[in-house]
């Protein structure tokens, strides 16, 4: 009885030292790019309310048409049903002013790969949310100590960098920053069990682990077409039949964005200093040039209005 009496006691301890968690109900997704899209689908598929706030109302209903676009192709290939959709949509509110953001649990900037802007933004959410709120960067390799300085709320300050397509991916980096509090990381591991995710916890630093360990591949495929060893073609067909991977490294830098994959390897360059992730010239000709992958239709290659390589 006594054992029995001291492992009660020992449990009843655990469960008061045990950081409390918030309750997520509404959740604010601030971009509607692919990612934001992405986000956005799979938090209200997991049940949540969610609303996307966007600079202008251009870009927002074009990330309304894009979503709409994708879940349409996947209806088309009976990955999902039209009921499915009219479910998740029905979840997600589209918005152009900041002021919704006061009554949301979870705010997620999933904006461009720009320090400045994502300062900027978290001190507007900061001086708008309620004093609980938790705020998530999606961030690939900026420092989240240093974006959470402009902010009151450093302890409520956690990146969470999801992998593009999000809605497929099960993965999701979890970065705690120097002052977010246990409590806050308890709250979003939750989350991301949630809306379906494994969450890996990695230590703050810059690229964190799937960045900094797939630039270096990009980088060398992109080497490797510029100096017209292989076809971009032959290159993706390779590295996909020889090492099992469900996509070639140019189309994969492609899916992912040119211009944020140049930011990324421009961030870890300038702040690791290591030639591997010195951009290839080749990325920046094309990103000078405005072919940014499937979102604009070109990159390494040429895309149809399916995603399809023509």
């Amino acid at each position: 009885m006594s054992d029995e009496k001291l492992r009660l006691e020992d449990l009843l301890d655990d469960v008061k030292a045990a950081p409390e968690q918030d309750r997520i109900e509404y959740v604010a997704i601030i971009g509607c790019g692919r990612m934001g899209q992405g986000i956005a689908w799979t938090v209200a598929a997991s049940g949540l309310d969610v609303v996307i706030i966007e600079k202008d109302q251009f870009h927002l209903e074009k990330g309304q048409q894009q979503l709409e676009a994708q879940m349409e192709r996947e209806i088309a290939r009976w990955a999902m049903t039209k009921s499915e959709m009219k479910s998740i949509l029905s979840k997600i509110q589209w918005k152009t002013d900041f002021n919704e953001l006061k009554d949301c649990d979870v705010i997620i900037e999933a904006v461009e790969e720009n320090f400045q802007l994502k300062r900027l933004l978290f001190k507007k959410c900061d001086e708008i949310c309620k004093p609980e709120a938790i705020f998530i960067s999606n961030t690939s390799t900026l420092s989240l100590t240093k974006i959470a300085e402009i902010t009151d709320r450093k302890d409520r300050i956690i990146g969470m960098h999801f992998l593009h397509p999000v809605q497929k991916v099960p993965l999701v980096e979890l970065i705690k920053a120097l002052d977010t509090s246990d409590a806050t990381v308890e709250t979003i591991k939750g989350f991301a069990t949630t809306i379906g995710k494994t969450a890996v916890e990695v230590y703050e630093y810059p690229g964190f682990v799937t960045t900094r360990a797939i630039v270096p591949l990009l980088n060398e495929a992109m080497h490797i077409l510029l100096e017209g060893i292989a076809s971009a073609q032959d290159i993706d067909i390779a590295m996909k039949l020889g090492y099992n991977f469900p996509m070639g490294p140019l189309e994969m830098a492609d899916t992912m964005g040119l211009d944020e994959v140049l930011a990324w390897m421009e961030t870890l360059w300038n702040t690791l200093g290591e030639p591997r992730y010195r951009p290839c010239p080749l990325l920046r000709k094309l990103v000078r040039e405005r072919k940014l992958g499937k979102k604009t239709g070109e990159g390494f290659y040429k895309y149809d209005q399916d995603d399809k390589i023509v």
